[in-house]
C-alpha cells in the first residue's frame, strides 16, 4: 500500500476500535484518550486515536526510510497470525509466540541461536541430515520445528532493531520491559486499562478486537513498506552506495 494514511473514523468505528474496557478497570493515564463510556464500557475517543497512528506511521515510515528495522510483536491467540502477516507484508522482523527472554537485551545469546537454527535449516535443505539415522534425524527435525516457533519471525534480524510496534503492552509485558531498558523507540496499542506514559507513540485503541488490531497492524506495515520501497528507489540511484542501518 503506497503512501499510507490513517483510518477515517468510520472505518475505525466499523472495526471496534473505539470500544475500551470496563470502566470499573480503566487506567486515569488515559483519562485525556477517553470520550466518554457507554453500558459501563470506556468509549475512546478516535480522532485522537487518528492523530496517533498518523504520528505512529510517520515515525515508523521514517525509520524505514533510512535501512532501519520495526520489530512486530503480539503474542496472544488472536494477534499471532495477525502480526506474522502484517510483518512479513512488510518485510520486517516479528514475534508471536513466547517473548524469548534476552532478545533485545542479551542480543548476542540470541544471535547465536539464530545462527544454530539457520544452519540446521539448511543442512536439512541441502539433505545433508541423511547421513545420520533416522532416530537422529527425527531429533534434528524437532529441533528445527522448536526452533522456528521460537525464532523463526526474527531469524534474519541481523542487529537491535531501532524500534518496537507492541499490540498489547500488558501481555507482552517483557518485550515492552527490554525495549524500556534498551532505551528503544516504542509503538504501542494502548487500550483503556493501560499506563501509556512509557510509550512513545501510544495508540489509543481496542487490543482485544480482532478488526481493531488487524485494522492497526496493516496500517503500521503499510507505512513500514512505504519507508522501505523509497530507501529501496534511493539505494536504486546511488547504486547501493547508502549504509543499509540493518547491516
Amino acid at each position: 500500500m503506497a503512501n499510507a494514511k490513517s483510518p477515517s473514523l468510520l472505518e475505525m468505528l466499523q472495526a471496534g476500535v473505539h470500544f475500551g474496557h470496563q470502566t470499573a478497570k480503566w487506567h486515569p493515564k488515559m483519562e485525556k484518550y477517553i470520550h466518554g463510556d457507554r453500558q459501563g464500557i470506556h468509549i475512546i475517543n478516535l480522532e485522537e486515536t487518528q492523530k496517533a497512528l498518523d504520528n505512529a506511521m510517520n515515525f515508523v515510515r521514517g525509520i524505514t526510510q533510512r535501512g532501519g528495522i520495526v520489530l512486530f510483536v503480539g503474542t496472544k491467540k488472536q494477534a499471532q497470525k495477525i502480526v506474522q502477516d502484517a510483518a512479513v507484508s512488510c518485510g520486517m522482523p516479528y514475534v508471536n509466540n513466547r517473548w524469548l527472554g534476552g532478545t533485545l537485551t542479551n542480543y548476542a545469546i540470541i544471535a547465536q541461536l539464530l545462527r544454530t537454527f539457520k544452519d540446521l535449516k539448511k543442512k536439512q535443505e541441502r539433505g545433508e541430515l541423511t547421513k545420520y539415522t533416522k532416530f537422529e534425524q527425527a531429533r534434528f527435525a524437532e529441533k528445527i520445528t522448536k526452533l522456528e516457533a521460537k525464532v523463526g519471525g526474527i531469524q534474519d534480524l541481523a542487529k537491535i532493531p531501532e524500534a518496537i510496534f507492541i499490540l498489547d503492552i500488558r501481555k507482552d509485558k517483557t518485550a515492552l520491559d527490554e525495549a524500556l531498558r534498551r532505551g528503544m523507540k516504542i509503538i504501542g496499542v494502548c487500550d483503556s486499562n493501560v499506563n501509556p506514559t512509557q510509550i512513545d507513540y501510544p495508540i489509543p485503541a481496542n487490543d482485544d478486537a480482532v478488526k481493531s488490531i488487524e485494522l492497526i497492524a496493516k496500517l503500521i506495515a503499510a507505512a513500514c513498506e512505504d519507508g522501505r520501497k523509497e530507501w529501496e528507489a534511493a539505494r536504486a540511484r546511488l547504486g547501493g552506495s547508502l549504509v543499509d542501518e540493518k547491516k
